[in-house]
């Protein structure tokens, strides 16, 4: 039986993506003129990627998508971008002193493809050691930041854009009046939603990039540099966690924790939610069930890691520091951020695994953020109170409503779906991370492969133990970074489009 999916369709619309990468790579390339820094890995990469790009264009002129290939260029365009990301990494990697005990930085293909993945993919999980922070250029720094701000961006607009046609991760959950249908509203076009989406994005980084950089000027945080600034607003709002600090946040004042706080909770808050807040329309927010959820739960797992942290400092100084970092650190986790202020792995055992079991709620779907999101997890609660109460009056009719908006059953079969899936997955993971080292010869525990697992499968970065926030993931063996990457990837866009790609109904039925 012939293939029934047009292939070179989706690999031609790949290469544009690939061809349009050329761009961003040209400010690390520029920084890396600037400082003197080796301009090689940047140069090489913006080659390829526009030779690339422009072969795979000749592939086909067809511009439409059908629902297969859809599919198919979501899952090629996420890997092809994170190879090319890799590239840098590798070109400019140079090992770490022979007496250290890390892996050294991205020194080789696998480590690469980690660092570009997980950059690309917002995760945030590193394989980077302090050493390699300090004897890195600014320019690959840089990039690193960059791929995460392109990764949350690209997934807005997909998720927005493409993926509502084609899964559970667009506007098939998001068929509310404060979600798709506003959508619908405020454009008939997906080029004009992705270009009212593009400059919420831009507007909210340039603000995010004035108000740090204006702590250093006033005199309030001094290591906010404008590099610092400009790299941690790229991947706050997007949700993402990379630094070029090997202490991430704990690295800067008080002040700065303070500060972004409130970006990670909008970038993990409903793009079209912010264009009505931006234009003045307050109600809309104010009906949505699902950022009054959003929030709640973010209330809810501070206070309890506030009240822990209180109790029992540790070795938090001040009832202030206590409340900062536990709220911090909790809104990190909840928006799949992956920055930290503190190391909480010294923190007791409450505190943690409230922060682990954070790692399973997500932001708000339309939104920068990863794991399963609030709104799949607002459905599941309605639908598991509707089946209590048809239990009790089973002749009643008793739909599930999001706002005034009736939630079909199709729906809500495939978000149960999805969240069962994605817990399998995690389930699965898990016993490979542990099973393969024990294989290595390396003892890693039940609970930091679970941290692991869900940090890697649900994209949100730093876990426990040594793959905690002031370590990384080069404890890990090869063949277990190696999954991981494969990982990260078909979990940055919600398992769907890859795993279809295997059943051989999607290429020949």
């Amino acid at each position: 039986m012939s293939i029934r999916v047009d292939w070179r369709s989706s690999a031609s619309l790949t290469g544009t993506v690939l061809k349009w990468l050329a761009v961003p790579l040209l400010a690390p390339l520029a920084l890396a003129l600037y400082d003197g820094a080796d301009v090689v890995p940047f140069a090489v990469s913006v080659a390829v990627t526009v030779v690339l790009g422009l072969a795979l264009e000749q592939l086909s002129d067809v511009r439409e998508l059908e629902h297969r290939e859809g599919l198919l260029i979501v899952a090629s365009t996420w890997l092809g971008v994170a190879l090319i990301g890799a590239i840098p990494f590798i070109l400019v990697g140079q090992g770490a002193p022979s007496q250290s005990a890390f892996a050294g930085p991205v020194d080789g293909p696998i480590n690469a493809l980690f660092e570009s993945m997980s950059g690309l993919t917002t995760t945030g999980a590193t394989i980077m050691s302090g050493w390699d922070f300090e004897h890195q250029s600014r320019a690959i720094l840089l990039w690193r930041q960059l791929l995460q701000w392109l990764g949350g961006l690209g997934i807005l607009i997909v998720a927005i854009g493409l993926l509502s046609n084609l899964m559970v991760g667009g506007a098939q959950l998001m068929e509310t009046e404060t979600q798709t249908r506003s959508v619908n509203k405020l454009t008939p076009e997906i080029e004009q939603t992705a270009r009212i989406i593009w400059g919420l994005y831009v507007g909210l980084t340039l603000v995010t990039i004035a108000v740090l950089y204006g702590l250093n000027v006033v005199g309030l945080a001094d290591e906010m540099t404008l590099f610092n600034a400009v790299a941690h607003a790229l991947t706050s709002v997007s949700t993402a966690g990379f630094s070029p600090e090997a202490e991430s946040i704990a690295a800067f004042a008080p002040i700065v924790q303070w500060v972004l706080i409130p970006v990670m909770l909008l970038g993990a808050t409903n793009f079209i939610l912010l264009w009505y807040l931006v234009h003045g329309d307050f109600d809309r927010p104010r009906q949505s069930e699902e950022l009054r959820f959003y929030l709640g739960v973010v209330a809810f797992a501070s206070s309890l890691v506030i009240g822990v942290l209180v109790v029992d400092p540790g070795h938090i100084e001040s009832v202030e520091a206590s409340v900062r970092h536990g709220l911090f650190n909790v809104v990190s986790m909840i928006t799949t951020t992956g920055y930290a202020s503190f190391d909480y792995t010294t923190w007791g055992p409450g505190a943690q695994h409230v922060l682990f079991l954070s790692m399973f709620v997500g932001g708000m779907a339309g939104s920068t953020t990863c794991s399963i999101k609030t709104l799949r997890w607002l459905v599941i609660l309605k639908g598991l109170y509707r089946n209590l109460f048809l239990s009790i009056h089973p002749q009643a009719v008793r739909p599930i409503r999001l706002g005034d908006s009736v939630v079909d059953e199709e729906t809500i079969g495939d978000i149960f779906s999805y969240v069962m899936l994605a817990l399998l997955i995690f389930f699965g993971l898990t016993v490979f991370v542990v099973t393969d080292a024990s294989l290595a010869g390396r003892a890693v525990s039940e609970f930091d492969a679970l941290g692991a697992a869900a940090s890697i499968a649900l994209n949100i970065g730093p876990a426990f133990g040594e793959a905690g926030p002031m370590d990384n993931y080069a404890v890990f063996p090869t063949s277990t970074r190696f999954v991981m990457v494969v990982m990260m990837w078909i979990g940055r866009i919600e398992f769907v489009p890859v795993l279809v790609l295997l059943l051989p109904a999607f290429w020949k039925s």
